[in-house]
């Protein structure tokens, strides 16, 4: 594995992360905050690939509100790295954008779209797949995606039916399958049987391509944005690139780049994502990373409890910090700013969303949003 400047990464970095209120906000979304470790989640996903691509070959999709943060979290990357929706209109958009980037930069050049926010501890191992995926997308016009190896019938994911594996290349241990289906996010009953039977992955949203594979997708499956495709690329310069996104992107299609490409698409393989991963979607997914008591409780803060149990415990206010005690509290979340408090049964975590909605609804804790 070596740095190869026909190599980029897009990294998508525009959304809300609202199930993390209150320490995640509109400005400052999950993928700029510190859960895990010393670095934000965008800060570890930019580090992660440094190994293969060079910083220059780096592009954040973000929006006009986080740009200037991505900025100041990231000042080794070129300020043009730093790419701002005027509005959000979904993946395959954001997608479309990156690839103009790419395409204009280099016509013959190879880019991975990966999220900003995903933790990977077993790093050696995904760069191994991710350098694969490069050389498989390089090598042959097809649509790599990433799968990762269920290690429970999730429900929250979607899953990518795998068929037979493809003949194995020289050099390059990961695993390759052709992509059979798409399939959306199952009940309990239906992610058994996928796990079950073996033939089934994770979709990460973890993709690689070249600049002409993603622009023929598009071409035949998507003739209105490879048509907006046609227009970035015939924009020069970061200002005039603005100013046409600007009255392009309020009449662009909401829609994901798995309903728009992936789902239709007839070229994709899927490389086997054989290490750790987790999306950490909500509050409860904290406690696999940080180490719990006695008691099973997760805390980032100085604590005091009795007959206290499966919490998870968060102190980030940055001032006149007191401990937090705690006396018959079970299987809760407890998350504390300098602003507000956050107190929820962990089976309830999906629904800090709907909270985050109705604070925006009330003058009075607009801000807090």
């Amino acid at each position: 594995m070596q740095v190869n400047n026909d190599h980029y990464v897009i990294i998508m970095a525009g959304g809300r992360g609202e199930r993390f209120w209150p320490i995640s906000r509109e400005k400052t979304p999950k993928q700029l905050i510190t859960l895990v470790g010393n670095r934000s989640f965008l800060q570890q996903a930019v580090d992660h690939v440094q190994s293969l691509v060079p910083i220059q070959n780096v592009l954040v999709i973000t929006n006009a509100l986080q740009a200037p943060q991505v900025r100041k979290q990231l000042p080794t990357l070129p300020a043009g790295n730093v790419i701002a929706e005027p509005v959000g209109r979904d993946t395959c958009a954001a997608v479309t954008l990156g690839a103009a980037v790419v395409g204009q930069r280099n016509p013959s050049g190879v880019m991975a779209v990966l999220p900003a926010d995903h933790i990977i501890p077993e790093e050696q191992k995904f760069l191994q797949v991710l350098s694969d995926s490069f050389d498989a997308a390089s090598r042959n016009e097809v649509i790599v995606t990433i799968g990762i190896k269920p290690t429970e019938p999730a429900t929250g994911y979607g899953y990518i039916h795998t068929g037979p594996a493809l003949a194995p290349v020289e050099g390059h241990p990961t695993v390759f399958y052709k992509a059979e289906k798409f399939v959306e996010k199952p009940n309990l009953e239906k992610a058994i049987e996928y796990v079950n039977s073996g033939h089934f992955r994770w979709n990460a949203g973890m993709f690689v391509w070249s600049f002409a594979t993603i622009s023929h997708g598009l071409e035949k499956y998507q003739p209105a944005m490879f048509a907006s495709l046609q227009r970035w690329l015939n924009t020069r310069t970061p200002r005039k690139l603005g100013q046409t996104l600007a009255v392009d992107y309020p009449t662009i299609q909401k829609i994901s780049i798995d309903y728009a490409l992936m789902e239709h698409a007839q070229n994709v393989i899927v490389a086997d994502g054989a290490f750790a991963w987790d999306d950490l979607g909500a509050w409860p997914a904290i406690a696999r990373h940080l180490t719990a008591d006695a008691n099973g409780n997760c805390a980032i803060a100085e604590t005091i409890n009795i007959d206290s149990s499966n919490n998870i415990i968060f102190d980030a206010r940055t001032k006149h910090k007191t401990p937090i005690a705690l006396v018959g509290i079970r299987d809760c979340i407890l998350v504390q700013t300098d602003d507000a408090v956050l107190l929820a049964h962990k089976s309830e975590a999906q629904k800090i969303k709907e909270l985050v909605k109705k604070l925006a609804e009330l003058p009075q804790y607009k801000k807090l949003v």
